[in-house]
Parts: structure tokens; sequence; C-alpha cells
């Protein structure tokens, strides 16, 4: 678990730090919303939080994240951001700076070691374009989910003096209740509280953004990155971005990728790439070359001499996928299927036979 005490160290070593823009500490635009906002310090949060990542200057940017978070979530200290900087939040708070795990543990509802309980994942197919699969890229998407709610940060309350012990478990969130066995014999059993659902608390005005439900329906913009290569049915997992709730730590978001089945395309078999080439009865009697168009725009040429079978396969060595995490391709595997026309012009009749003359007059000479 890190130390406290490591963080006050650098509050006060790295107040330069905080001398960068804040905006882009958190990689928001100026205009953001309070809710981009949140979003961003909870992505960053996680992703530097000292328990969690132990690279150098994790730390300090875990402070950096909740300095920015700390003044750009609040209206009034954002405002004298915006118009006066840094020295204008100095000469108000006189120097002083928020705890960044007193900030993480009112946002998330405790240290990541001391969340023991996780909300359901969700798990979503994506589809890709072949071509992306082999050259990478990236796609925006959007999901639905569950947030908690700005105004009340999951209480569901109007505000924290709305909240109160329940009068009916005395806060415990259970009741004993005594049954009669027989004449003079009585039995307790331990019940949930039916007045606070065994919460132990009970709202006396609800808060008036999200009607007590203490969540609100928000539409996320992601954006997920296919690495030149990715596996099909790899799973890409954006941590900690579903549902969330005042009751567990939320989730992860987990889409599945895979290649679209494209009719008449290159077909992927893991690094080995499969392209059917249709040629003529001429090409496969004389020899032939053409250029196909591979997944990325460059040209491979394909060539064969002599006679070429149907159901013909070539195998061009590095001209397959891209392995991912090494600078290697597989190999493409081209299978010929040779089509006979229904009528024969004149200028391939004579063609075919020069051809069959030829090879006539070579026999012959045999």
């Amino acid at each position: 678990m890190y130390h406290h005490t490591t963080l006050f160290l650098l509050l006060s070593l790295a107040t330069f730090a905080f001398a960068a823009d804040l905006y882009k500490v958190l990689d928001v635009v100026r205009s953001a919303s309070d809710r981009d906002i949140r979003y961003a310090y909870k992505k960053l949060s996680r992703k530097y939080h000292p328990d969690k990542n132990k690279d150098p200057g994790a730390e300090s940017k875990f402070v950096e994240i909740a300095h920015a978070y700390d003044v750009l979530s609040d209206p009034e200290k954002r405002q004298i951001y915006d118009h006066h900087g840094e020295e204008g939040l100095k000469a108000r708070e006189n120097g002083q700076h928020a705890n960044p795990f007193d900030i993480f543990q009112s946002f998330f509802g405790g240290r990541p070691a001391e969340q023991t309980r996780k909300g359901p994942s969700s798990l979503t197919e994506f589809e890709v374009g072949l071509a992306e699969m082999y050259s990478g890229g990236s796609v925006d998407f959007q999901a639905q989910k569950k947030v908690l709610c700005d105004h009340c940060r999951g209480s569901g309350a109007a505000s924290s003096s709305d909240i109160h012990a329940c009068s009916g478990c005395g806060g415990s969130g259970v009741k004993i209740v005594k049954q009669q066995i027989f004449p003079g014999m009585y039995a307790q059993s331990q019940v949930t509280c039916n007045d606070c659902q065994g919460r132990g608390k009970v709202i006396k005005k609800i808060c008036p953004h999200c009607k007590g439900a203490k969540v609100l329906d928000h539409v996320q913009h992601y954006t997920l990155d296919i690495l030149p290569g990715m596996p099909e049915n790899h799973q890409v997992v954006f941590e900690g971005e579903a549902d969330e709730s005042p009751d567990w730590d939320a989730g992860d978001i987990i889409i599945r990728v895979k290649s679209k089945t494209e009719k008449g395309g290159f077909r992927r078999k893991e690094s080995s790439l499969y392209w059917t080439e249709v040629i003529g009865v001429d090409q496969a009697l004389l020899g032939f070359e053409r250029n196909l168009t591979h997944l990325d725009g460059h040209v491979v040429r394909l060539k064969h001499t002599g006679i070429t079978q149907p159901g013909f396969v070539q195998s061009i060595k590095g001209e397959g996928m891209p392995i991912l995490g090494r600078s290697a391709h597989g190999d493409l595997f081209v299978e010929y299927k040779v089509i006979l026309p229904a009528e024969l012009s004149p200028q391939l009749r004579q063609k075919l036979e020069d051809a069959f003359q030829s090879s006539r007059s070579g026999h012959d000479e045999l």
C-alpha cells in the first residue's frame, strides 16, 4: 500500500508541475462539461494510482491529475483558474493543496485495495474490416451505461443533511423479531429492516437530478485501437467502464474484435491470408502475369508460366497477415479458378489453335 507521506512530499516538491495547463493534464478541452472532466479523472486516476502503477513518475502524475480534478470539478475554483490561473488559486487557498487520496476516496468511495465487490462486466462483439486488422487503426464507438449522479454522488439524497439513521432499526439495517413458539416461549430471529431495506439509513428528501435513483443514463464515447495483426476474437478491456453503482466498483467493458466476412475478398486464418483468383482458359494454358491489390493498397505480382490446373494454389511468402508483436508476416495463398467461356471469340480461337499447333509440331519433331 502506498504511503500518504510520500504523496505529501511529492506535493511539496512538485509544486512547479501545477503550472501546467490543467485542462491538458486531464486531456480535455477548456469547454469540457463537468461530466467530461469527471470521466477523464476517473480514467487517469485509476491508471496512475501508486497502488497499481509502479512506473517511474506515476506518483507525481497521480498528484497532478488529482490537483487538476480538484480545481476543474469545483465551479468556483474553475472560474478563478480560467481568469487568473494558478496564481489566483494560490491567493485564494494560501498555498494549500487537497490531499490526492482524499479526492480519490471521495470519488470512488474507497481505495482500490479496499474495493472487493465488482459489478457486472459487459461483453460486445465488434466487427471491423480485415484491412483495418492488417494495417491497424482506430474505431470510435458509443456505449450507453449508468453513471453515478453528479449532484448527489450516488447517495440519492438532495444533500448530506437529508440522510438520517433509520428509526426502525436504529441504523443497524436489521430488526429483531420475536415469534411465539408455544405459550410462554418465544424465539428471536433477525430480519432485514423493511423501513430502510437493510441500508440503515433513510432519505428525507431525494435528489432532484436522479429522483433518488443514484445513477443516471449516459452515453460515453470510446476509441478502440486496432493493432496490426490483431488476432480474431481478441478481447480489448476498458477497465472500470461498465455500469456504475454506489454499491459496487464498476465492472469492465469488454470488446471482442473479429473481422467482417467479405464475400469475394481476402480470407484469413490466423497469420495466413487466402485469395481466389479467376483466370480464363487461355491464361490457364499459356501462362499469365497480373497484379493483385493487397489490403493496404500495395501491389502483389501474380505470375505463372505454363499450364495452371484448376484448383492450383500458389504460396507467396511474407504477404499474409502481420504477426502481432513481431516484425514479420504470414504467407498469402492464391487459389486459381479456371473459367471456361460460353463461346470462343475468333481471336481466342486463333490464339488457342496457334498454341496447340505449336505444341503438336514440337511433338512431331521428336
